[in-house]
């Protein structure tokens, strides 16, 4: 499966995953792991989609910039 780390707390990486959030335990998470990060999650296997947070942050920035346009 796939989601969008939303945020940490304590031990726990918490996951917005279509739109709705779950726990995971950190230890599975690679360090460099950080918040908006796009990852796959498999069993306990987590990787971070370097491409898909990149074109994510992207998409982001750009809604931003119109938003603040006059």
């Amino acid at each position: 499966m796939k989601g969008i780390i939303d945020r940490f707390e304590e031990n726990w990486v918490v996951v917005e995953i279509n739109g709705k959030t779950k726990d995971f335990d950190k230890t599975i998470f690679p360090k460099e792991a950080t918040t908006g990060d796009v990852v796959k999650i498999e069993g306990n296997k987590v990787t971070v989609l370097a491409d898909e947070t990149k074109k994510l942050r992207k998409e982001v920035e750009d809604l931003m910039e119109e938003l603040w346009e006059d």
